[in-house]
């Protein structure tokens, strides 16, 4: 079954340290706030080379679109924020807004289908 590919780009406020940023993440994964059903793997990212040099990324790995169909409803019809899991909305509210330019659901992401055989 294919898997489903996230990447969620981040954006820091000016004048937010990364340092301040990669601590909130450890954090945040200390704290189990990035454990989800169907979550099979993540990966905070910094841009090393090209248009994201130096710039934050996660990338969110599902077992299958069902799974992640399952956090976030369909392209068509999303979840709202209230219907998300407890502990996305702390790691949204608590970890992610203080830090991020914008809110956390209006973040640029993209999130990719596996191609079956790749």
């Amino acid at each position: 079954m294919p898997k489903i590919v996230s990447i969620h780009e981040y954006e820091l406020k000016p004048g937010i340290d990364a340092g301040a940023f990669e601590r909130a993440i450890q954090d945040a994964k200390a704290r189990g706030l990035l454990r989800l059903p169907g979550l099979v793997a993540h990966h905070v990212v910094k841009g090393i080379k090209g248009a994201r040099a130096g710039r934050y990324a996660a990338v969110w790995i599902y077992e299958s679109r069902d799974a992640w169909q399952l956090l976030w409803g369909t392209p068509e019809h999303p979840r709202r924020f209230d219907a998300y899991p407890a502990n996305w909305r702390i790691w949204e509210e608590e970890i992610l807004a203080p830090l991020l330019d914008r809110t956390p659901d209006r973040i640029t992401f993209t999130a990719y289908e596996e191609i079956e055989g790749s």
